[in-house]
């Protein structure tokens, strides 16, 4: 379940399934180019009929099909009748989700989380044939993936990407995909709201609309009055798990970015950062810095040496807009931010807490990865046996969707079994002790680890809390 805001009222539902480097901004030539919007001339013109836009985009909606193995383990007490330990079982899990076809030789664009932990994809078209499709860019931050299905000569229907920003309130939408699986279905609205964002991780500013979306939808299009792709179905907030109304779409503009990197060859997003980190400004902070409304992002930490530090921005500042367009929460600037290549110098207007408003350039850049990660899984007969650890630093934050300001040290990625798994140690905690030493590096704690002890004094810290674990092995 991801959640993108703590202040919605109900659980926000992944729209899932019906049974359970660097990168420019340019669109390459040889992706389909979108119309110019055009509106409706009057109500008697939009009484018509959507028919002419589904007839141009539809073609190139296809159905999403993702299987995987997984392994379950028999509850400890059916495993008293079965001779000891339980024995693992295997079982099929299935996803399904819509894409778009973006390229004619079979390009695909969809959600990350209809794809994620595959082990199978196939891609169902309109016309019903079967297609075996391949990975080309997983994305799980954007919740975006590319895919590639091989036509052969075929040129396949295509929908254009329109990544031009001038979306707006009010404008007449088309959500098209596989709800619950029944087979292709199209439903209109209008857009209900824009820049909605999941707090200060998140990198997509969202297309809210409410044309219904429903589990099935995910990763299919949401179509704009001339047939092309303003954004990528991928959430709702519901109560029951189906569509209320509220319903979200990645803009086009990171969908664009995603396409663009895959076909230039890279497997993953390199994304700038502004060397920040933002918070949102209540009315009393708003009045206390000399504001009229609680507009723009607080800079709460700055960087040293980061870009936005050495451009002049300081910790207090608040970023009103960014190349001219306004910014009022952490997710909106992270996503005008991560839009962006590195490389790319931006424009902030930028409030001082004296009441002067000053423009400065920022040049982006990748986030350092200092220091170095070292992966390393711990072996050995120790309390961290089977954890997978890396060092922290603002890429590898960045990378994991976690806060590159959290702290330097060591983080746990990953638990397979062992003693850690035993001990309950979680993806996200950071190692900060073992017997009483402050651990700074993966091979500090590896050191450690490997010296013999007749028991174990751990300091680990979750989510902001200190745990203190002892352990005998």
């Amino acid at each position: 379940m991801k959640t993108l805001s703590k202040t919605f009222l109900f659980a926000l539902c992944l729209v899932l399934s019906a049974s359970q480097g660097a990168c420019g901004r340019a669109q390459p030539v040889n992706l389909p180019a979108p119309d110019r919007r055009e509106t409706p001339a009057d109500a008697a013109e939009m009484r018509l009929s959507f028919a002419p836009v589904v007839r141009k985009a539809a073609p190139a909606v296809v159905n999403v099909y993702s299987r995987r193995m997984v392994r379950t383990q028999v509850d400890p007490f059916w495993s008293l009748f079965m001779g000891g330990a339980g024995i693992p079982q295997e079982r099929v899990a299935q996803s399904l989700g819509s894409g778009s076809i973006v390229r004619s030789d079979g390009i695909i664009l969809t959600n990350h989380h209809v794809i994620e932990g595959a082990q199978e994809i196939v891609v169902v078209t309109q016309d019903r044939r079967e297609w075996p499709a391949k990975v080309l860019l997983d994305d799980p931050r954007a919740d975006l993936a590319v895919l590639k299905i091989d036509p052969g000569a075929e040129k396949l229907p295509t929908i254009a990407i329109d990544a031009s920003d001038d979306v707006q309130v009010g404008d007449l939408v088309l959500a098209i995909g596989n709800p619950f699986g029944v087979g292709q279905t199209v439903t209109n609205g209008i857009v209900s709201a824009l820049a909605r964002t999941g707090g200060s991780g998140a990198i997509a500013s969202y297309i809210q609309t409410d044309a219904a979306i429903n589990p099935g939808n995910s990763g299919g299009p949401l179509v704009d009055m001339n047939g092309d792709l303003i954004g990528v179905d991928t959430a709702i907030v519901s109560p029951a798990g189906q569509s209320s109304g509220v319903g979200f779409a990645i803009p086009a503009a990171l969908a664009k970015q995603v396409v663009t990197t895959a076909l230039g060859g890279a497997h993953e997003v390199v994304r700038p950062w502004l060397g920040l980190k933002g918070q949102s400004l209540s009315g009393d902070m708003a009045k206390s810095l000399g504001l009229a409304a609680p507009e723009g992002v607080l800079a709460a930490e700055v960087w040293p040496n980061g870009p936005s530090a050495r451009a002049g921005v300081a910790r207090g500042d608040v970023i009103l807009s960014i190349d001219g367009q306004a910014v009022n929460d952490p997710g909106d600037l992270n996503y005008r931010v991560a839009t962006l290549a590195p490389g790319a110098t931006v424009n902030l207007v930028v409030h001082k807490p004296g009441g002067e408003d000053r423009t400065l350039a920022v040049r982006l850049e990748a986030p350092p990865d200092q220091p170095a990660k070292d992966e390393q899984t711990i072996q050995g007969r120790n309390p961290l046996n089977g954890a997978t650890v890396i060092n922290l630093s603002p890429a590898a934050a960045t990378a994991l969707g976690l806060d590159p300001f959290a702290g330097q040290g060591v983080l746990v990625t990953s638990v397979q079994g062992g003693y850690a798994a035993n001990l309950g140690l979680q993806p996200g905690d950071f190692i900060r002790q073992v017997n009483g030493v402050q651990i700074a590096t993966v091979g500090q704690l590896t050191g450690l680890l490997a010296t013999p002890a007749s028991g174990w004094t751990l300091v680990i810290e979750r989510n902001g809390q200190t745990i203190t674990a002892r352990v005998q092995i």
